[in-house]
């Protein structure tokens, strides 16, 4: 157990709308899409490029969502709440 006290109200999850740039990087688990043998890249089959192009795009994906949503600085809750006193 800690000794800190716990905030009420702050979960962790964060709700925005740019959590959905992450759906994204799933078009690659809709098999039709890439279940082909040309186009070829380098000798390399469409199959193999495409997810491996994927991976890239994932990345990009996590990183844009994270510097979008991410807090510049931590705001500070007055005193009461912290210390967990009524005020009295």
């Amino acid at each position: 157990m800690s000794s800190e006290p716990r905030r009420r109200g702050h979960s962790g999850l964060r709700l925005s709308w740019w959590n959905l740039v992450l759906l994204v990087p799933l078009i690659v688990l809709f098999t039709p899409m890439y279940n082909a043998d040309r186009p070829r890249l380098f000798g390399m089959p469409y199959f193999y490029w495409h997810q491996f192009l994927f991976v890239f795009i994932g990345v990009i994906s996590v990183a844009i969502v994270y510097l979008a949503t991410r807090d510049k600085k931590p705001k500070k809750q007055d005193t009461q709440e912290n210390s967990g006193e009524d005020g009295k």
